[in-house]
């Protein structure tokens, strides 16, 4: 029994790896753990054959997180969605027009925001849209259309069509997945083409990114990294893939630490 107990065990500490900095490198693991690479690799095949993970050459991916609906991901560590919201607010200005797109952590941007800041939304998602009917400054634009119960929000083509008529200074973009190569994706083919339209109407575009979608990349394309000006990331994000923003020109800001 016990080989079997120190499997599970490693690898539910390889699951919570993964799901900080969104990918693993079987050599690091092997060191770690102290055990052999064709053990790390008989781990990784075993999660990647249970959905959670993809395997890679050296090591493995997180999954991108679309297979969960918005309501779900909102209870999905709050603490650090609460700290990248609060490095996003400095970029909302009293007067803007800002589109919060769907998104868990934009979300907690919304919730973010203080109840004396003078803004224009618009959002094509209720759990946004409900979250600041609390706040007397803001003028709420939302966006209908059929609510898509994965994305949490209104997507198909009259949430496209009332997206024509706006011209938001500042879009917050949500993602499943961010990498330098393949730039922002999501999960859903009708999202990816909301949100490019959104980020073609958009002067500027943000993004909240939780370690988990680095390095990941979902089927549909939304926009390529240079398109996104900034890039809100954790304070652990991992330095390899944020360096290899940096050096695209995109800003990159850096959440402090979640409180426990």
């Amino acid at each position: 029994m016990q080989p079997e107990l120190l499997l599970q065990e490693r690898q539910r500490m390889i699951r919570d790896r993964l799901t900080v900095s969104g990918r693993v490198l079987a050599a690091d693991l092997a060191q770690e753990f102290r055990v052999s690479e064709d053990t790390i690799r008989r781990d990784l095949r075993e999660l990647a054959a249970a959905g959670l993970c993809e395997r890679v050459y050296g090591g493995a991916l997180l999954v991108a997180p679309g297979g969960t609906t918005l309501t779900e991901r909102v209870g999905q560590a709050p603490e650090r969605k609460a700290a990248l919201a609060a490095a996003a607010l400095p970029f909302i200005c009293p007067g803007m027009m800002v589109f919060f797109d769907a998104g868990s952590t934009n979300l907690a941007i919304a919730r973010a925001l203080a109840p004396d800041l003078e803004l224009t939304v618009a959002t094509n998602t209720p759990l946004i849209a409900s979250a600041l009917l609390d706040k007397p400054l803001v003028e709420l634009i939302v966006i209908g259309g059929r609510i898509d119960q994965r994305v949490g929000a209104a997507i198909g083509a009259k949430a496209q069509r009332d997206l024509e008529m706006l011209r938001p200074d500042l879009c917050i973009l949500g993602a499943c997945g961010a990498d330098i190569k393949t730039g922002l994706t999501v999960s859903e083919y009708e999202d990816a083409e909301f949100k490019r339209l959104l980020a073609h109407h958009s002067v500027s575009v943000i993004t909240a990114i939780t370690n988990d979608k680095f390095g990941i990349s979902a089927p549909h394309a939304v926009i390529g990294a240079q398109d996104c000006a900034t890039l809100i990331v954790e304070y652990d994000a991992p330095a390899d893939a944020v360096g290899s923003f940096e050096e695209a020109g995109i800003v990159i800001a850096r959440a402090r630490k979640a409180k426990p």
